[in-house]
């Protein structure tokens, strides 16, 4: 029955409230201008970002925070085009968002006629990164449009889907919108729990490996690894599921002294992590961590095919920790878990170097000047170091852009994106100043938001570990250089805070400490310039 008082472009508000959405990002144009048609009154928050990349990456940072898929509004052709970066980033680490788009007229499409905007197939193009592309060409396809889009939030590995109305469907009569389709949770087989028992019960020297995936497990996480006697690896986006406690181990697979404990393990529960080489081979060696039983939990099944295991389940990584803390007995066989732990947590330190190990004490000295604040990182020097090693006081609070598809210029985003999520948590934002430029303007964003985030820049002049990267296979260092903006002016014509300290802990600390309640602020570090090795 066709409800002629809503347009498609409301009732799609409509659908967004139904299932829970309360903040989209976006910037209008003339092709999302019925999009925005019930936007005003629905009592959605609107955030307005400087460049669609931005509304991509606040949506992911978003996500990631609440739990909740991130969505974002960007007009036909280049409005897509420009947060196909952004969904790249979140499917490579399974984050949920939603990119609603217009799309010229449907007499129009495919046809090469010089549209405003128009692309040769703007769907096909948003297919290559997202889970699944909709096309709402009548009002009846607008409720099973939305279930689709939303089903791979529930179900799988959720990533970036996408939905695009043309121009003249966003304004037409709707439909009554149908209710939103259930999605039943993933029911753990018995065969398979009872087996996972039976490996772990009788191991001697279990481990524990947590990816992303288990972020929100943290409770059941530490019982049972308390139950097995057994260490926890936690790779970048496990970090901070087992802060200061004795089984925990945050520190990346992709080091000697992690693979060693991984290899020497008679028993390998991983949980919700996608063992991509980002985590497990940053270095580029073409090898792998050798685990003899590997016990796998992921709650996509094609994910599980893509590495050999023992014993692949899929669940959700919480869900079949808990269960498996039901069905293990109180006193299990695993010993010196805790010696195991604490070993390598000290071998890890050695290996990551001097160099990185004093930007990993700049990260603590935040961390421990700011309690419980989320971390959110661009691709810099102080975040490789601590995705390396480092132990975060807050379970999902440290995440960046540096592992999976790598993208510049996610930082500043992202963190206003989680700011919004968790109004009433510290957001430190730590960025170089070379990825600074990538999305300095976005800072206005936060501007106008009022969000109390704490832009740390990291400012060596210059892209350092790119140069340092050519420099080591002997190509001579070209490009890495770029002239940074005066941040003080910047921040000065942006209307906040700035304050320059050196690299010491202790005064970045400070810094920080004192920026706290003042609204968007930067801490700017005078880095060490990267020079060339002289011939």
């Amino acid at each position: 029955m066709t409800d002629a008082a809503k347009t498609i472009g409301e009732a799609l508000v409509d659908g967004l409230k139904a299932r829970e959405v309360s903040c989209v990002f976006g910037i209008p144009g003339v092709h999302t201008v019925e999009l925005y048609r019930g936007l005003a009154a629905s009592g959605l928050r609107h955030v307005t970002p400087r460049h669609e990349q931005g509304a991509g990456f606040m949506a992911d940072g978003y996500a990631r925070v609440s739990g909740k898929p991130g969505v974002a509004f960007v007009i036909t052709g280049p409005g897509l085009t420009n947060t196909l970066t952004p969904m790249a980033q979140a499917r490579a680490d399974s984050v949920p968002m939603l990119v609603v788009s217009g799309v010229n007229a449907q007499s129009s499409l495919g046809k090469g006629m010089g549209h405003l905007h128009e692309l040769p197939d703007q769907q096909a193009l948003a297919q290559t990164v997202a889970l699944t592309s909709q096309h709402v060409a009548t009002a009846a396809e607008l409720s099973p449009a939305l279930d689709a889009a939303f089903a791979p939030f529930s179900k799988g590995r959720p990533g970036p889907t996408h939905v695009q109305i043309p121009l003249d469907v966003a304004g037409v009569a709707a439909d009554a919108l149908l209710p939103p389709a259930v999605v039943p949770p993933q029911n753990i087989e018995p065969d398979q729990l009872q087996e996972a028992v039976h490996l772990l019960q009788a191991a001697k020297q279990p481990v524990i490996l947590v990816g992303g995936g288990a972020k929100r497990a943290g409770t059941p996480l530490a019982a049972l690894a308390e139950r097995l006697d057994a260490p926890v690896v936690q790779t970048a986006n496990g970090r901070g599921l087992m802060f200061a406690h004795p089984l925990g181990v945050p520190a990346s697979p992709s080091l000697q002294s992690v693979r060693a404990l991984l290899e020497s393990a008679d028993v390998v529960l991983a949980l919700g992590t996608e063992f991509g080489p980002t985590d497990y081979d940053m270095y580029a060696t073409g090898t792998w961590p050798e685990m003899r039983q590997l016990i796998r939990v992921d709650r996509c099944a094609e994910q599980l095919k893509r590495h050999a295991s023992a014993l692949a389940i899929e669940a959700e990584a919480g869900a079949f920790a808990a269960a498996l803390l039901q069905s293990l007995p109180q006193a299990c066989s695993g010993r010196d878990g805790a010696a195991r732990a604490a070993a390598t947590r000290s071998a890890a330190e050695q290996e990551i170097g001097s160099e990185y190990l004093a930007q990993v004490d700049v990260l603590s000295a935040m961390r421990d000047a700011v309690p419980g604040s989320l971390m959110v990182g661009d691709s810099t020097q102080p975040i490789y170091a601590g995705n390396l090693y480092y132990d975060h006081d807050r379970a999902g609070g440290w995440f960046n852009a540096a592992t999976g598809y790598g993208a510049l210029g996610y930082g500043i985003p992202a963190a206003i994106g989680a700011a919004i999520a968790a109004p009433d948590t510290p957001v430190i934002c730590i960025l170089g100043d070379g990825g600074a430029q990538f999305s300095l303007p976005e800072v206005m964003t936060a501007v106008d938001e009022k969000l109390p985030i704490i832009f740390v820049i990291w400012n060596n002049q210059g892209y350092r570990e790119i140069a340092t990267s050519m420099e080591a296979v002997g190509v001579e260092v070209l490009g890495c250089d770029p002239t940074p903006p005066d941040f003080a002016a910047t921040a000065q014509s942006f209307g906040i805070g700035h304050v320059a300290v050196g690299t010491d802990p202790a005064a970045i600390a400070a810094a920080v400490a004192n920026s706290l309640g003042q609204g968007p602020s930067f801490v700017e570090i005078t880095a060490p310039v990267f020079a060339p090795a002289e011939d």
